[in-house]
């Protein structure tokens, strides 16, 4: 399994930006897959995920500001990230596990793309 993260950038406060990763490797739809992010001095938090059969899952954070999707036939999930705020400046990972969403067993992860948010 490989992934690759893009879509990071510098966005002022209150604006969007959507995150991409493109998984390749095996069957993808049998993947769950989660974006996380590491921001800097703070440990590696959850941020969302979306299981092989399409539920959503969101850390308390960015629920309601962000939305995940997955589009199978091109092997990549995507993070819309929208109202962006300071504090969601981080490295953003993405990851993968074959079957259900379980936040503690993603064990495949992307290099990750930065995101910066100026106020």
């Amino acid at each position: 399994v490989q992934l690759q993260a893009s879509g990071g950038g510098l966005v002022q406060d209150g604006e969007s930006l959507r995150l991409s990763c493109i998984f390749s490797g095996h069957p993808f739809s049998r993947y769950s897959m989660g974006w996380f992010r590491r921001a800097p001095g703070k440990e590696r938090e959850f941020v969302a995920a979306i299981s092989w059969n399409s539920v959503t899952y969101f850390s308390d954070s960015v629920k309601g500001r962000f939305t995940i999707s997955r589009d199978n036939a091109k092997n990549t999930v995507y993070l819309q990230m929208n109202s962006l705020k300071p504090e969601d400046t981080a490295l953003y990972y993405c990851a993968s596990h074959l079957g259900g969403h379980s936040v503690a067993h993603y064990n495949r992860w992307g290099q990750g793309t930065q995101v910066t948010v100026s106020s």
